[in-house]
């Protein structure tokens, strides 16, 4: 009985693996599927034609045209307008003086760690993707620090009335608090 019992186990095990991909021989086989999918999704650029047909085609969605009506807004030109005068810094990548306004990001912001930041006299998310190890400098800082800040990027989405700063290096009084830790084996 047990012979029994130990055997339709196994038959089920065997089985399970086969259906689910997780027996040797059918995991290679699985993955060059999925690698054949996204290579034909990704593999074909786009022309400038497709790319804007694209823009049209989310423009007409509900979220396009939430977004296009936040661009047209008060609230979506204040915005632009604020990353246009720290534009020239980021593409030059050229250090902009901030003074920290608050240790909290907005209400419901999803942006992980930050703090708010006037430079200037606008308002700014600064956030940090920081490791575990980064963190306890990053804790040290206080309100109306003054901080020197390195950025290549900057963002904005209708949910935020600031402009959105991705940090990749910053510094208070010549001290360096925080450098971005690039991830490898990622984008």
């Amino acid at each position: 009985m047990k012979k029994v019992i130990y055997t339709l186990i196994l038959l089920l095990v065997v089985a399970g693996a086969i259906v689910f991909g997780y027996a040797p021989f059918t995991k290679g086989a699985h993955r060059e599927i999925k690698n054949e999918t996204v290579q034909k999704r990704f593999s074909k650029k786009l022309s400038a034609a497709e790319v804007q047909a694209e823009i049209k085609k989310w423009e007409a969605t509900p979220a396009g045209k939430h977004f296009k009506k936040w661009e047209a807004s008060p609230a979506g030109k204040k915005v632009y307008a604020a990353e246009d005068k720290i534009w020239k810094h980021l593409t030059e990548y050229t250090p902009m003086e901030g003074a920290v306004t608050s240790l909290s990001l907005p209400p419901g912001s999803k942006l992980g760690f930050g703090v708010m930041v006037k430079i200037n006299g606008e308002d700014y998310i600064l956030t940090f993707d920081a490791e575990k190890s980064q963190r306890k400098i990053l804790n040290s800082i206080k309100v109306n620090d003054k901080i020197m800040i390195k950025s290549h990027y900057v963002s904005h989405a209708p949910k935020y009335a600031y402009p959105i700063i991705s940090c990749e290096s910053a510094t208070i009084e010549g001290k360096v608090i925080f450098k971005r830790i690039h991830r490898k084996g990622g984008c």
